[in-house]
């Protein structure tokens, strides 16, 4: 663009020597190139931006072709008795819009109850469509899902997800009060119980930090806590909850160590005697869970501890925690 309006001047002040132009026509030319240099730079920037509304076109497709979810007429005045299991049975997944990709393929496996299985694996493996499937924002397209040994599609909706939480990475807190949001988990929950949530999401110490306490305004998302704090506000509203299946998606990887170490922590105690399933992709966060399953692709590749894994040595579990160790 600088080089261009360079040689613009070059050759204006050239053809002004010889008589051709005068000062008139060289400042109308100029404005005129800056007008539509600056257009034509623009053009990457039009071009991210359409390919941005083609995804969110693309979402909002999904979300049209989609079943819509059944609505329960009768409100549940007792939480559904659940154990926890969740069993795949020969799951595949592929999304309406986009049929000939396959986003999970005959994937099968057993999460016991009380049960942390941890789900790891190169970016668009299925991790995150696992967990869409146990909370059934989408149902399989083929094999099926049981939960306590009952198909998953055979519950009401409501009553499931309201024994299901999730823990997601970023946190969706809402403009009110901590309060508020915490309570967000169990409507109509007394102050005695939203306090014992946020002891055991080490949370209470920066809440009661606060001049207004429990009655601090969060903003907009949460803007004015910090992403450590928003975490535990999120994990004090699970406990509150008290699900029997939990869902950690990526729960701890955009926070710095301290804040990582609280979290974690309070994960803990909430993971204790809940099926949990747990996306992650620093490998040092699920080194305790019961079982790991590695996927890539929508495959389940391997299937153990963290110890197993790590002892094969041409396994994609290795190889990733070798290479983790050597961006550290």
């Amino acid at each position: 663009m600088f080089g261009v309006i360079v040689f613009i001047i070059w050759r204006a002040v050239h053809l002004k020597a010889q008589g051709l132009l005068d000062m008139g026509d060289i400042t109308s030319f100029l404005a005129l190139s800056i007008m539509i240099g600056a257009s034509i730079a623009s053009i990457p920037e039009l071009v991210t931006t359409m390919l941005k509304a083609v995804g969110a076109t693309e979402r909002l497709m999904d979300l049209q072709d989609g079943e819509p979810e059944p609505i329960s007429l009768t409100p549940q005045t007792t939480p559904l008795p659940l154990k926890g299991e969740i069993a795949f049975e020969h799951v595949s997944f592929h999304y309406a819009t986009r049929p000939e990709h396959a986003v999970l393929r005959d994937v099968s496996f057993t999460a016991k109850p009380g049960e942390r299985v941890a789900l790891v694996g190169p970016s668009g493996a299925g991790k995150s469509t696992i967990a869409s499937l146990v909370l059934r924002f989408h149902d399989p397209v083929g094999g099926r899902i049981t939960i306590d040994g009952k198909d998953a599609r055979d519950y009401d909706l409501s009553a499931l997800r309201h024994r299901m939480s999730i823990v997601p990475q970023e946190v969706l807190l809402f403009g009110g009060t901590i309060r508020e949001n915490i309570a967000y988990g169990k409507p109509g929950a007394s102050m005695a119980e939203i306090e014992a949530a946020a002891r055991k999401a080490n949370a209470h110490a920066f809440i009661a930090g606060f001049p207004q306490g429990y009655d601090t305004v969060v903003g907009e998302r949460g803007v004015q806590l910090s992403g450590g704090q928003r975490q535990r506000i999120a994990i004090a509203r699970a406990v509150l909850k008290d699900p029997a299946i939990l869902i950690l998606d990526e729960a701890t990887s955009a926070l710095d160590t301290a804040s990582e170490r609280l979290v974690q922590e309070a994960l803990d105690k909430l993971m204790e005697g809940r099926t949990s399933i747990v996306i992650a992709h620093r490998l040092s966060t699920v080194r305790n869970a019961d079982r790991i399953l590695v996927l890539d692709q929508g495959r389940v590749l391997e299937s153990g501890t963290h110890d197993e894994l790590i002892a094969n040595t041409g396994g994609l579990y290795h190889s990733l925690s070798r290479l983790q160790l050597s961006e550290a």
